[in-house]
């Protein structure tokens, strides 16, 4: 219970005669008294603590009166699952069984990993009523919480006291990685409208094994695809087209080192590969292939098995989303080498990692080339915003030329360990943290397309 301001201002202005005791005779003896109560010769003292006594009454009778906080039931309604860096709707109802209107101010205490927008918010209870408020929730970072509680206060009748109350009301949740860009995604595919988000859904026919059409012949077409028994009857050329082949491997390896832990616009590169690792899967699980996920630093840090069908997200986002990264360096060649003792069939292996300089280049590229199992090895690699822009800039003295010349001799040692790793045959996709998604899709749309399982 916390005095108001108005409670405040009146004991302020009440009490100050109090302490000028020595006043005497202010009330003149020509003032006639009030029934029994005789005024004249009193000190200003004495008339201070009469209304401050009064006071006193109407605030305790203020209190009376007026509701109580535990006459007021709240619910909390939120999803379980959150996705991180992504606003999502949460509810409050409120019932009240006091006998008189209030309006209540709520707030949200969202824990360390959320903050709430549109809090806090006013709401009217009418007697025996209920009421409900609207708001949102962003995850800042991914993981296990709990929405410990909620801060309401209202006014009493006359205004003397604000009722306040921590009322603990626990909900846990479950933050994810931005899994509402799956469900973007399959909105867009339904209006065909996946350009809207860089995913180039261009159709070339498949060099599988499984038939799915006849058509008209067109510029391109290999010999070999010509059906020439229908091209007989047909009295024209006929091409036999085949479905892209499915039950495919993909493996996605996401370094989790201490690299991970850079960030731009307040997403941490980590967070960036695990969102566009779901992406990913969603869309390889779409396509009838099997997807599996390890997470590494200088340690396994996870292992998700094979998984197959589009229900298979929900394992790989349960085990993934509480998934930090780790103050070590990334051990790639423990990675690998954990890889081919689980996986031994032919797979499109992803590796989605940082790296400072070609020194962590060259490593990758000896632990890719060791390999003798039968991988197809794909390196994406987060390119460094900061440095990029350090060596695009036009320095202006000494020292940024430094800078500059520093970063540009960083991305050309860089530029040249890629183009060695291309000659050795590792796929690489060179990307900015932000295009990561849509260019990963785009990548393995391509190599299905083509037939390089």
């Amino acid at each position: 219970m916390i005095p108001s301001r108005l409670l405040i201002w009146l004991a302020v202005l009440l009490i100050t005669p109090l302490l000028l005791g020595g006043v005497t005779d202010v009330v003149p003896n020509a003032v006639p008294g009030i029934g029994h109560f005789d005024f004249s010769g009193r000190t200003l003292a004495d008339l201070a603590l009469l209304l401050n006594i009064v006071l006193v009454i109407a605030a305790g009778v203020d209190v009376l009166i007026s509701g109580s906080p535990s006459e007021i039931e709240i619910d909390r309604e939120i999803s379980e699952v959150l996705s991180v860096g992504t606003p999502n709707p949460a509810k409050m109802l409120l019932r009240s069984k006091c006998r008189l209107p209030l309006t209540v101010t709520l707030h949200d205490d969202p824990g360390d990993l959320c903050e709430t927008d549109r809090l806090p918010q006013n709401v009217t209870l009418d007697p025996w009523k209920e009421n409900s408020i609207n708001y949102m929730v962003t995850p800042l970072k991914r993981g296990a919480t709990t929405l410990s509680a909620v801060h309401l206060r209202f006014a009493t009748v006359m205004g003397l006291w604000t009722r306040h109350e921590i009322r603990s009301l626990e909900t846990p949740v479950r933050i994810y990685p931005d899994i509402r860009a799956v469900y973007r995604y399959e909105l867009m595919a339904s209006r065909n409208r996946l350009a809207e988000i860089g995913v180039r859904m261009m159709r070339i026919p498949g060099q599988g094994r499984e038939f799915e059409r006849l058509r008209e012949y067109r510029y391109g077409d290999e010999i070999r695809q010509i059906d020439w028994k229908a091209t007989a009857r047909q009295r024209q050329l006929v091409t036999r087209e085949f479905n892209v082949e499915r039950n495919q491997n993909i493996v996605l390896m996401v370094d989790c080192g201490r690299f991970m832990r850079n960030e731009t616009d307040g997403i941490s590169y980590l967070d960036q590969a695990l969102n566009s690792a779901i992406m990913l899967s969603y869309i390889a699980l779409g396509q009838g292939d099997n997807v599996s996920l390890m997470a590494f630093s200088n340690r396994i840090e996870r292992f998700v098995r094979p998984v197959r069908g589009k229900p298979g997200i929900q394992n790989i986002l349960r085990s993934t989303y509480d998934i930090q990264a780790s103050s070590k360096s990334a051990d790639y060649s423990l990675a690998l080498d954990y890889l081919s003792t689980v996986q031994r069939k032919r797979a499109l292996v992803i590796l989605i990692t940082f790296v400072t300089d070609e020194v962590q280049l060259n490593v990758i590229g000896e632990s890719l080339q060791l390999r003798s199992l039968p991988y197809l090895p794909m390196c994406v690699l987060l390119q460094d915003v900061g440095i990029r822009r350090m060596a695009d800039r036009i320095p202006s003295s000494d020292l940024e030329a430094f800078h500059t010349s520093a970063a540009a001799q960083i991305l050309t040692g860089q530029a040249q360990q890629v183009a060695q790793m291309r000659e050795n045959g590792v796929m690489i996709l060179d990307t900015p943290p932000e295009l990561l998604t849509e260019r990963l899709i785009n990548e393995y749309l391509m190599v299905k397309m083509r037939n390089m399982m």
